[in-house]
């Protein structure tokens, strides 16, 4: 794996998992079209996916560095970690009832489709967005926020859907603000990343790949997602309540045509669009 591989997947997992475009997606979509550019992935593309986990969860633990601590002090007083806790549940229920199929997802065969979901998702924070706002300034998040949250950031597990653009659209619902939403949904991640990271780690150290996660590749990516994924948050919260989102849909919508059309036209590397074959029995 080339450094300049290693930097542009770091770049990409930082911006893409706290914009509102999708990370998982663009992480297959950039490995693929930088396969067909002759750049080699990872040696070992799980101890590259837990060191790019860390990276973004280093960039959420940097920005809310003093929420953590607050909520780790008061954890009776500061209701937040309890609504997390809530607010991981859906995700990970669904992620037991269908983990075996998300993970065929990662194929890349639905990744278009997908794409176009999250551009569907981003008119409506636009749409519903204002139209909330202007009846609402609420600005606390409450359980039913939480659990509704929790719930878009399930639907996330499909790659190629926005988590950060589901949980906004889940909070724009509940009636949130923008800014109390995007909050919400960055502190979020912090258990949905910690949780893959633990998970791929586990696996990564019973297939002994505790060297290839300290490699200069590894480390590049790592770096590069934590520095990109500090600034996309930082950006988000600071300009939320004035970006608007019909520019990301227009993007994520685009990008989900281009990849439907490579799929239609069976360009190597981009599954059909089509249901996986189940596993024949016995």
């Amino acid at each position: 794996m080339s450094y300049l591989f290693s930097a542009i997947v770091g770049i990409v997992q930082g911006l893409a998992e706290f914009l509102p475009i999708s990370s998982s997606g663009h992480i297959i979509l950039a490995e693929k079209l930088l396969s067909q550019l002759g750049y080699e992935g990872s040696a070992n593309p799980l101890a590259f996916s837990v060191m790019l986990h860390m990276g973004t969860l280093l960039a959420v633990a940097a920005v809310f560095w003093k929420d953590w601590i607050d909520m780790i002090l008061h954890p009776i007083k500061n209701r937040t970690l309890l609504l997390l806790f809530i607010a991981s549940l859906p995700a990970l229920l669904i992620f037991v009832a269908f983990g075996d199929f998300i993970d065929t997802l990662f194929e890349g065969w639905f990744l278009g489709i997908a794409f176009l979901i999250t551009a569907a998702f981003l008119v409506f924070i636009e749409m519903y967005g204002r139209w909330y706002a202007s009846r609402s300034k609420k600005t606390e998040v409450n359980m039913p926020a939480a659990i509704t949250m929790g719930v878009f950031q399930g639907i996330a597990l499909l790659p190629g859907v926005s988590r950060s653009g589901s949980t906004l659209l889940g909070g724009v619902f509940s009636g949130l603000t923008r800014h109390s939403a995007a909050k919400f949904s960055f502190m979020m991640s912090a258990p949905a990343i910690l949780g893959g990271f633990l998970s791929e780690g586990k696996k990564a150290l019973e297939q002994d790949a505790l060297p290839a996660m300290f490699s200069p590749e590894s480390f590049i990516g790592f770096i590069f997602a934590a520095i990109f994924g500090f600034l996309a948050i930082r950006y988000m919260l600071r300009l939320i309540e004035r970006i608007s989102f019909y520019k990301f849909a227009l993007y994520v919508g685009i990008v989900g045509i281009v990849v439907i059309i490579l799929q239609l036209t069976n360009i190597p590397g981009f599954p059909p669009i089509a249901l996986p074959q189940a596993a024949p029995i016995g």
